[in-house]
This record gives structure tokens, C-alpha cells and sequence, in this order.
């Protein structure tokens, strides 16, 4: 999901840096403390965690929520590693690593809860981070366009974009082998109905977190059913992310597509999404257009509805109505 930068700046340079990475008020020990929780933001495929697009949606959030401290996940400093990673890497050990550090950060582990928004891919990387570890807790997970499902099909990349031209050569040889599961993360969500016996034996992220496989982590189920609010937007026009409905938990088998709350995963409850769905906590939205073509006033309501101080709400279920004069945009390029 590399951003491309068609929203207005909303902040100054300095205080935009200031709110991505600088530390606000700490103290969270007050029931009625109207400071707002942190936010965690994951980034796509192809991004970097200091993008500018990265930094305009951390300026957002805290014009939304003044005084929110965002956090954007990275596995490497350097942006352009941090990009490489998003493409090249054993998302196990990834997460790992993103547990350790947000355990370890001096403002993030002395919250009571934080907030999170995972971009693309980001998105089921971050229900990775609530299922394995959850420290601190995440009290509502926004994901835009994310592929909780997995995707059938490997997306097309730009001519000049040699590293995703070769992940995805790769990917297209033989997605099931240990080289490409330990080594390329796009094939560790790839999950074709066609080879579920051979995804279910070889998956080494998705068919651990989604509780496919007979035996199902407790654990992974308890952590999801705590949150606040679990809201999944999928984008009507979605051409880059195969399938879309990926985006609700739908299970599509060629034309044949199966709501998630008609699946097993749901009726058996094997991640606490219909624990989750029964004290009104899981949330489908639809954003306009093609993938990761997001414009601030839908991201504005988002981070207004669902984040912000401890216990200021609880989110609603339905959005307000959107405008559709004057849309400023965040055009997000066809990265997963």
C-alpha cells in the first residue's frame, strides 16, 4: 500500500513529526482521563512506516484526537529496509519483533489499551500482533482493505518496481514451498480453495491466526473477543486484491461467495469473531472506488467513531452518512 500524497497537508512539518513520533501527556491511570489512547498504524506492501502518506494519516489522527501519540510500526529504521521487509520476510519473526517493541516502548506499555489501523496487508499483520501477544491490549482495530481471508491471486506491480516484479515471479512458482512461506510475506496470506489441504500443511501466518488447522488456539479466540470494536471496511471497486470480499472475512470459491457469519470459522466460533458480534462489537463498512483510494473525510470518521480517550464511547455501528462534495483524497497505489 504505498500512499501517494493528494491530501492537503493538515499539520506543519514540525508539529506532524512531533505528533508521529514524539511522546504526549503519559499518564493513563484516571477512569475519567480524557487523554486519548495511542495508536498503532501498520502500513502495506511497498510502503514505509515514514511515508508520507504514513505521516499524513498520523497528523489526522491527531487532529481528530488532539494529543494522540502514533505510533507507525516498522521492522527496520531505514525506510527503504522497512519497505523491503513489507515485501521480504518471515512474518512470524516479524511480529515477534513488533510485540517486542511496542512491549517495550516507554509511553505504548504504560496504556491501559491502544487503539490500531492496519493498511492493506497491515491490517491482518496487526490481528496477528492481538492474537499472539496483545501487549498492551488493542481496544478497536480498524482495517482497511485487509486480506483476512487470504487472496487467491497474486496482485501485477509496476514496471519499475523490481522488488515486487521479483517477489511475486517467485510467489508464482511454487507458493507452498518453505523457502516462499519462511521468506516472502504476501505468499504467507495466500490461500487458494483450489489447494486448501496444501495451505492448511504449508501456511505459515494465516491458517495459524484464522484457527484453521484442527487444532484451535484458545488463546487467539480470547484475544480477539476482548476488543471494543473489530470494523473492517472493504472498497466496492476493488481490483487489486483477489477477492475483495477478503476484506469481511468472506470465503469465495469462484462465484460462490460465503458471508462470514454463514462459515464455520464463525458458527464454531474459532476466533471469537461471534463472541465479538454479539455484544455489538464487529463492524462491515464500504469505502468508494479501488483499492486504498481513501479520502480524509472517511478516515476523519473512522478515527472520530472509534478512537480516541478510554472510555469516552464505544463506537457506533453505522456510519454517518458521507459527503461527497469536496473529498480530499489519500490515493493509495495498487499495493496489498
Amino acid at each position: 500500500m504505498a500512499i501517494k500524497t493528494h491530501l492537503r497537508l493538515l499539520l506543519t512539518a514540525g508539529s506532524l513529526l512531533a505528533t508521529t513520533f514524539a511522546s504526549p501527556v503519559s499518564h493513563f491511570d484516571d477512569d475519567d482521563d480524557d487523554t486519548p489512547l495511542p495508536v498503532v498504524i501498520w502500513h502495506g506492501l511497498g510502503d514505509a512506516y515514514n511515508a508520507d502518506g504514513m505521516r499524513q494519516v498520523a497528523a489526522l489522527v491527531d487532529t481528530i484526537n488532539p494529543g494522540t501519540l502514533v505510533y507507525p510500526i516498522r521492522i527496520e529504521e531505514a525506510a527503504s529496509r522497512d519497505r523491503y521487509d513489507s515485501f521480504v520476510g518471515n512474518v512470524t519473526e516479524q511480529l515477534a519483533k513488533v510485540c517486542a517493541d511496542i512491549a517495550a516502548h516507554p509511553i505504548l506499555s504504560t496504556a491501559p489499551a491502544i487503539d490500531a489501523v492496519g493498511f492493506s496487508q497491515g491490517g491482518q499483520l496487526l490481528r496477528g500482533y492481538i492474537e499472539r501477544c496483545n501487549n498492551p491490549p488493542v481496544r478497536s482495530l480498524i482495517t482497511f482493505g485487509s486480506q483476512h481471508n487470504g487472496i487467491t491471486a497474486f496482485r501485477e506491480c509496476e514496471a519499475t518496481n523490481w522488488i515486487c516484479r521479483f517477489a511475486m515471479a517467485v510467489l508464482g512458482t511454487n507458493p507452498w514451498s518453505p523457502t516462499v512461506q519462511g521468506k516472502l510475506v504476501p505468499a504467507q496470506y495466500f490461500r487458494d480453495p483450489d489447494q486448501y489441504d496444501k495451505y492448511l500443511e504449508h501456511s505459515n501466518f494465516l491458517a495459524d491466526i484464522n484457527n484453521e488447522r484442527e487444532v484451535k488456539n484458545e488463546t487467539y479466540k480470547k484475544n480477539m473477543a476482548k476488543l471494543e470494536n473489530f470494523v473492517m471496511y472493504m472498497f466496492d471497486e476493488d481490483m487489486t486484491v483477489v477477492p475483495k470480499e477478503t476484506a469481511w472475512f468472506e470465503d469465495v470459491n469462484g462465484t460462490e461467495i460465503t458471508p462470514l457469519r454463514a462459515r464455520k470459522l464463525y458458527s464454531e466460533d474459532w476466533l471469537g469473531l461471534r463472541e465479538l458480534d454479539r455484544k455489538g462489537g464487529l463492524k462491515f463498512r464500504t469505502a468508494p472506488g479501488d483499492h486504498m483510494q481513501l479520502s480524509d473525510e472517511l478516515l476523519a470518521e473512522a478515527f472520530g467513531d472509534f478512537f480516541g480517550p478510554l472510555n469516552r464511547h464505544k463506537g457506533r455501528s453505522e456510519p454517518r452518512p458521507a459527503s461527497r462534495g469536496g473529498e480530499d483524497e489519500f490515493g493509495m497505489g495498487g499495493d496489498l
